[in-house]
């Protein structure tokens, strides 16, 4: 609430007071002030300058809130500790209410206005001072600091923060489940960047989460850029326009590239499966004007091959002769569903390889 209001509410007070003490200081027969217009006329325009008081209050916080918070349009958020990993020459802006721990490497904190508190011991930090590792370094009130890599680092932030460097935008610093030391972490990189994929939170990308049918066609939609779709849809199960899928599904019914069920169905929320993903990608890779030329039977060698549906079959033989789909420990498992990280590396695939 702002000073000049609160002001203006205790002389309201103060002078409804000495009014109030006025009128009982006066005789019957000579009142300073009567009390039926204490309780009449006063007391109603001293209501009504309150609300005026205090719905500018209101308006005033309100917007100044939205001022403060439009500071941070291009920042990322976390409400807990988020892990990142830096190159040096990275920079971790930090404005008041974040803080930074970091765990290895080196890097040095700049402070543009306001004060840094390290946290850990209690103590004020200067611009330009190396920072420790595994201490909590806190920007106050009004502070705009960033820290400044200078060797690659690990590091922890909480609160709005803001990645100056390329690495901003890779799954290592934006999920908690990404490492760079797992096989599918180039793949989803790739994915990430292009906005063919979204993380299930701001802080998950959940590689393990199955994929769905409907899921699937939306990447490969996005994939194409999101062309228009003209002719209505057919799948019974698919007729909501607002659902996420919509868009994708027709799209993808449109040129070919999903058949749907013998009921007409096309069953967006189960699981895909291998075969199906392959099947999809092969006519899909078509549409393109791919070549969809089926070399050699090198499929035949995983033991599971024949686990194959007869329709996917020739999907399977083009997608394992491109090195689209390599197989999960030495098998293809065709009728298995796919997780998000095995169509994110697929996806890569289908677009590093030569087709």
């Amino acid at each position: 609430m702002k000073r000049n209001a609160v002001a203006s509410i205790i002389s309201l007070l103060f002078i409804f007071t000495l009014t109030a003490s006025a009128s009982l200081a006066g005789s019957a027969d000579n009142p300073l002030i009567t009390l039926s217009y204490l309780e009449g006329a006063f007391l109603k325009s001293v209501e009504s300058e309150m609300r005026d008081i205090l719905g500018n209050v209101e308006n005033d916080a309100e917007n100044a809130l939205n001022t403060l918070l439009g500071q941070f349009d291009s920042y990322s958020f976390t409400p807990s500790f988020l892990r990142l990993t830096l190159s040096q020459g990275d920079a971790v802006q930090i404005p008041f209410g974040a803080s930074l721990i970091l765990h290895s490497g080196s890097a040095s904190i700049i402070i543009e206005s306001g004060t840094v508190v390290n946290i850990t011991t209690g103590q004020e930090v200067e611009s330009g001072t190396a920072v420790q590792l595994s201490q909590r370094y806190f920007s106050t009130e009004d502070t705009i600091a960033k820290v400044v890599i200078m060797e690659s680092s690990t590091a922890l932030v909480d609160g709005y923060y803001l990645v100056s460097a390329d690495s901003q935008n890779k799954p290592h610093a934006v999920f908690r489940d990404v490492r760079e030391k797992d096989w599918y972490y180039q793949a989803v990189d790739y994915v990430f960047e292009r906005g063919l994929f979204q993380g299930t939170s701001n802080i998950a990308f959940s590689p393990g989460l199955t994929m769905t049918r409907g899921m699937f066609v939306t990447v490969l939609y996005r994939m194409d850029g999101e062309p228009e779709a003209t002719n209505e849809l057919e799948f019974s199960d698919v007729q909501d326009t607002q659902l996420y899928y919509y868009n994708a599904s027709n799209w993808a019914s449109e040129n070919n590239i999903v058949l749907g069920y013998n009921d007409m169905t096309f069953r967006p929320n189960a699981p895909i499966t291998r075969e199906q993903m392959a099947a999809i990608l092969y006519r899909y890779s078509a549409y393109r004007g791919g070549d969809v030329t089926i070399e050699g039977l090198g499929f035949m060698l995983f033991p599971d091959a024949g686990d194959i549906s007869e329709y996917a079959i020739a999907a399977m033989s083009w997608a394992v002769a491109r090195g689209i789909i390599n197989g999960s420990n030495g098998k293809l498992l065709p009728n298995s569903p796919a997780t998000r990280a095995q169509v994110a590396q697929i996806i890569y695939n289908i677009n590093t390889v030569s087709n």
